[in-house]
């Protein structure tokens, strides 16, 4: 099917983070980007113009994750401060928030279904939670230093996690065991990702690379060293056809899996990239750098229907493989390169390969103004109850609670004066000036006292479950030696 190929070009430039931006994600009805920053806030922007963009405060540390969940009503952010927020992205700026390490978080990502979160932490665990109560689920613990990422499958049937033991490890989610580790990697795993047909993943790391396995066959299918830095940021286009990195060298990469190269780089920050990610339908990419910008590109190199694309694609990659693959076997997406010095090398730059430099891609565009921010601070501890609730209920309830916000909300307004913005700084004023009384904040405290010592307790029983499985490790083996030596003699 022939299409009209064109060069990837800025949309939009966000400015208002204040230190580097660590990750971004796309709202699924795509009027939304959310980022996180070492600068402790999340930034929601809005895509209309005359919108203005969200900072939300409550981390005391930086934010190194943020991500919406399917549906778009929350979006999830891990800090440094060691705790996971879940908010409704709205002027409201509602947040419920829990201790999910004894470490820095630095990764959250939703199931498909939206009902579970995965965290990873510099305690070296990765942890499930129920998104609704935030209830702990279980916790994979063979890693043996930070875990920078963990992700799900697309059908939430395994786990995939990479780590500065420089591993990459594949768990699968009902018996919690590690299925395999791949150990290719010289440097520490920044973020793995799953292919979006679920048979292959990717990793970036800071040994320059970026690797991509078939996990039926824990095979290396692609290796890619077209980035001079650290590769700190990869995401797959929904098609599967393409993988954009983003790398300290202050570059991101667009590679052509399909044909195993690379195909564009670009050129818009100053100074390394430290996210970028795809859009749910593939239209649109973001970045994010420590020069503290938000870069949103256009694709424009993929503009056919996205079904009819991705229906052709099947069929190639099955006339593709079937000169060396089992008849009854399903099509690999990804394929290895062609020689064996792609594999161990760089892969010889195509000619087609384009770079492209975001002072040339701002001519095609007239929206790299500043943006309009509006800060919202923490709002109170019974209001995002109430959001998680809405977020699960019926669409049938929705829709009546929505009714009943409309009419209170109509009714607000017609206290008013007709002249007052629609978005003036007095909507933050309440959030400042409420107040909690004495006997509730005492008794809040106290909860969360509490809930410290249960934490802590916790944290002691593992250790000691730990220490106590090392204990008897340690004396398995022993009597395995005794055994061996006894069994000479007699």
């Amino acid at each position: 099917m022939a299409t009209n190929m064109e060069d990837p070009t800025l949309e939009r430039e966000y400015k208002g983070h204040r230190d580097t931006v660590t990750s971004c994600d796309f709202n699924p009805n795509m009027k939304q980007l959310a980022t996180g920053s070492m600068d402790t806030c999340l930034m929601v922007w809005n895509f209309k113009p005359k919108m203005r963009s969200y900072r939300f405060v409550g981390h005391k540390d930086a934010v190194l994750s943020v991500q919406f969940s399917p549906s778009g009503h929350l979006v999830a952010s891990a800090s440094r401060d060691k705790t996971v927020r879940l908010w409704i992205p709205s002027v409201k700026g509602e947040s419920t928030v829990f201790k999910a390490h004894t470490a820095t978080v630095r990764s959250v990502h939703f199931s498909s279904d939206g009902l579970s979160l995965l965290t990873a932490s510099d305690d070296k665990t990765i942890k499930m939670w129920t998104v609704h109560r935030q209830k702990f689920q279980f916790s994979l613990n063979q890693h043996m230093n930070w875990v920078r990422s963990a992700r799900f499958s697309p059908d939430n049937r395994l786990i995939v996690s990479g780590s500065d033991d420089k591993t990459v490890k594949l768990w699968d989610r009902n018996s919690k065991e590690c299925i395999h580790t791949f150990f290719e990697h010289g440097g520490f795993v920044n973020q793995v990702e799953f292919h979006p047909s679920g048979t292959c993943i990717a990793a970036a790391s800071t040994d320059s690379t970026v690797k991509v396995w078939d996990i039926r066959t824990n095979k290396l299918l692609q290796h890619y060293q077209v980035h001079s830095g650290a590769v700190n940021s990869i995401s797959f286009h929904p098609t599967g056809n393409y993988l954009i990195s983003a790398s300290n060298d202050s570059t991101l990469k667009i590679l052509d899996l399909l044909e195993g190269r690379l195909f564009y780089t670009l050129h818009g920050h100053q100074g390394p990239v430290t996210s970028t990610v795809f859009s749910r339908n593939g239209e649109y990419f973001a970045s994010g750098g420590s020069d503290e910008q938000v870069i949103v590109w256009k694709t424009n190199f993929d503009q056919a229907d996205f079904a009819e694309k991705l229906q052709a694609n099947q069929k190639k990659q099955t006339r593709r493989i079937q000169s060396h693959t089992d008849p009854d076997s399903t099509a690999v997406p990804v394929h290895r390169p062609h020689s064996s010095t792609e594999r161990n090398g760089p892969f010889s730059h195509s000619t087609k390969q384009k770079t492209i430099d975001s002072s040339t891609a701002l001519r095609n565009t007239h929206q790299n103004n500043d943006t309009d921010v509006m800060d919202i601070g923490p709002a109170m501890f019974s209001e995002p109850v109430r959001g998680m609730e809405d977020f699960h209920a019926s669409p049938a309830d929705r829709s009546l609670r929505s009714q009943q916000g409309r009419r209170q909300k109509q009714h607000q307004e017609n206290h008013q004066q007709q002249d007052e913005p629609k978005y003036s700084s007095s909507i933050t004023a309440p959030l400042e000036e409420q107040t909690i009384p004495p006997k509730i904040t005492a008794t809040l405290e106290q909860i969360v006292g509490q809930l410290d010592m249960l934490t802590q307790t916790m944290t002691i029983l593992e250790q000691r479950m730990t220490m106590a499985e090392d204990k008897l490790k340690e004396c398995l083996d022993n009597q395995q030696k005794i055994t061996l030596q006894v069994r000479p003699s007699d």
